[in-house]
């Protein structure tokens, strides 16, 4: 809807004459891919939870906010934070500032950053809350990705897709951009009271392959039979 209000403020065109269909990003093979074996000693039976992030290592992500509300919410109760993800040449190299945050809060040995990873799902669906940290996205298709597995996600809310994967906090803690206070304490809340697993599953059908074919269907037919929506 975020990105619908902008085309419609641009262009001029009513907002209410604009379809909005979100990204197909749960797909059939995301949940064969769950059940993947996860090759880390962190998600071994016995260990801490993980809080896990998933994303370029970039500013926007604004992973830092992340690792500081880490070192907050690691200092209430025993967690780690693993980081997925790699650089991108296009932009600077923040993770020698993530890495010297986490040494400056004294949580370097519970802070993992393995990089890019081929099957995220598997680890998305081992963690105990998966995290959002950015300062914008356009949709955020991991959050939608991470329900989809089931587990619980604390997110910024950001525009402009976030708020609306999460019913606007009804699935899922939405804290402001930038805060790491609101984000520790929004994990922590979390890790004491995580949602339902199958009442995330139920919500990320919304944005299933299926789902979204049929709303382009819908779109497609109507456009047909009135000749003018088309225009």
């Amino acid at each position: 809807q975020g990105v619908a209000d902008d085309i419609a403020q641009m262009s001029g065109v009513n907002v209410g004459k604009i379809d909005v269909i979100f990204n197909p990003v749960v797909k059939p093979e995301l949940h064969q891919k769950v059940s993947q074996p996860v090759d880390h000693p962190w998600f071994a039976t016995g260990q801490p939870p993980v809080i896990l992030g998933v994303g370029r290592l970039v500013k926007q992500k604004d992973f830092a906010t992340l690792v500081k509300a880490f070192a907050q919410a690691r200092a209430q109760r025993p967690c780690r934070l693993m980081i997925l993800g790699k650089e991108d040449p296009r932009e600077p190299d923040i993770k020698p500032e993530l890495e010297r945050l986490a040494a400056q809060f004294e949580v370097a040995d519970d802070i993992a950053l393995p990089g890019f990873v081929e099957n995220p799902y598997a680890y998305m669906a081992r963690a105990s809350v998966f995290a959002l940290s950015s300062i914008y996205e356009g949709f955020g298709n991991v959050v939608a990705e991470a329900i989809a597995t089931g587990t619980p996600v604390v997110s910024t809310d950001c525009e402009s897709g976030p708020a609306e994967i999460l019913g606007h906090g009804r699935y899922g803690e939405l804290v402001p951009v930038g805060d790491a206070e609101a984000l520790a304490k929004g994990i922590l809340t979390t890790l004491s009271n995580p949602a339902e697993p199958t009442i995330l599953i139920e919500r990320a059908k919304a944005f299933s392959v299926d789902t979204i074919v049929n709303q382009y269907l819908s779109v497609i037919t109507r456009s047909r039979q009135s000749p003018r929506l088309s225009q």
